[in-house]
C-alpha cells in the first residue's frame, strides 16, 4: 500500500521540493498551502506520477486548518508521513524595534500552526500506533543571532515541540524528528526582507547556499528509513557556513 504524506507550505521551496520527491517516489500526497492556484499547478504536476489532493489553508487559522484536516476523503485520511514545514520570518529588527505584526505572525505560523496541523493528525497516528512526522526547524532553532529575536526563539520552539513529541509519542510507536537547515536559497529572504528583492538575493552572495531540493532529499532519506530507525535531529549546512553567522564567502 502507498504511503500517505501531508506537506504544509508546499507552494514553494522545501516544501514543493518535498512534495515533488515524494511523489517521485511513490507516495500519495496532500499539498496544503495559502496560495491555491500554486496548489492546483503542483497537483498537475504530480498527478502524473500518483494520487494527489489539495488542502488550501492558513496554518494559523486554527479552524481553518482543523476543518481543512478532517475533511479528507476517505483515500488521504492516513497520514503516515506528516512533514511540518510551513514557517516564516519576518523582518530582521532588533528586540527594541521589533514590529509586534511581524512577532505575531512568526510565533502564529511557525509555532501555533505547527501545533494544529500536528494536533489534527496525530490522534490517528496513535490508533494505528504508527505515523512519521518531521519538523522542519532551522540553525536559528539551535543558535540565536543578532537582531534574529523573535524567529530564533519560534524556532528553538520547534526544536523543544520536536523533543516533547518524540518523548510523549515514543509509548505508540510514532517517529519524529526535525531537520534544521543552514542558509536555504528560497523565497525565505523575499518574506524576511519583505519583497527588497535585492536585499533578499544579497543573502546569498559569494557562496553557494544549500538549494531546496536538497533538504527534500534528506528528507526522503530521513522517512524511507527502516522503521526501527529514527533520525531525531539533523542539522544541515552549506560547506561555506559554519555557524549562523560565520560564512565563508569569496
Amino acid at each position: 500500500m502507498n504511503k500517505t504524506a501531508l506537506v504544509t507550505g508546499a507552494t514553494s521551496g522545501i516544501g514543493k521540493a518535498t512534495a515533488q520527491i515524494l511523489a517521485k517516489n511513490g507516495y500519495h500526497v496532500v499539498l496544503c498551502g495559502r496560495r491555491e492556484d500554486r496548489l492546483l499547478e503542483l497537483k498537475n504536476e504530480l498527478s502524473v506520477f500518483t494520487e494527489v489532493h489539495t488542502l488550501s489553508f492558513d496554518v494559523r487559522d486554527k479552524q481553518a486548518a482543523f476543518e481543512s484536516i478532517n475533511s479528507l476523503p476517505a483515500t488521504f485520511s492516513r497520514i503516515d508521513v506528516l512533514i511540518n514545514n510551513a514557517g516564516n520570518a519576518h523582518g530582521l529588527d532588533s528586540i527594541q524595534n521589533g514590529n509586534l505584526e511581524d512577532w505575531d505572525a512568526m510565533i502564529d505560523i511557525n509555532v501555533k500552526g505547527l501545533l494544529y496541523v500536528s494536533k489534527a493528525i496525530i490522534p490517528k497516528m496513535i490508533e494505528r500506533k504508527s505515523g512519521h512526522i518531521i519538523n522542519i526547524g532551522s540553525i536559528a532553532g539551535k543558535e540565536v543571532y543578532p537582531n534574529g529575536n523573535v524567529y530564533c526563539a519560534s524556532k528553538h520552539a520547534v526544536d523543544a515541540l520536536n523533543q516533547a513529541m518524540r518523548i510523549d509519542l515514543n509509548p505508540y510507536g510514532i517517529r519524529v524528528g526535525a531537520i534544521h537547515p543552514g542558509a536555504v536559497q528560497t523565497e525565505f529572504s523575499d518574506v524576511r526582507f519583505k519583497g527588497d528583492l535585492n536585499r533578499a538575493a544579497s543573502v546569498y552572495n559569494g557562496f553557494e547556499p544549500l538549494r531546496a531540493e536538497d533538504i527534500a532529499d534528506i528528507i526522503h532519506f530521513v522517512v524511507s528509513r527502516p522503521y526501527h530507525v529514527n533520525i531525531a535531529d539533523l542539522l544541515v549546512l552549506p560547506t561555506a557556513q559554519a555557524s549562523a553567522t560565520i560564512m565563508n564567502k569569496s
